[in-house]
């Protein structure tokens, strides 16, 4: 039998991996941000979605 893995364990080993920020030195995180923008010829919305690498240094650029 294999040895059981708790949640912890497994969320300190994930944290361990990834980019770091030059910056600021935490780690980056990918966030998927939504937009929605309107179509002034048909009167349609549109929703653009982009993968955005988040940090504490512009989490609040991209939260707000």
């Amino acid at each position: 039998m294999g040895k059981e893995r708790s949640f912890l364990s497994k969320v300190s080993k994930a944290a361990g991996h990834g980019q770091k920020c030059p910056t600021c030195g935490e780690a980056i995180s990918t966030v998927k941000v939504i937009s929605s923008i309107k179509n002034d010829e048909k009167g349609s919305w549109r929703f653009k979605e982009n993968f955005v690498a988040v940090c504490k240094c512009n989490e609040q650029e991209v939260y707000a």
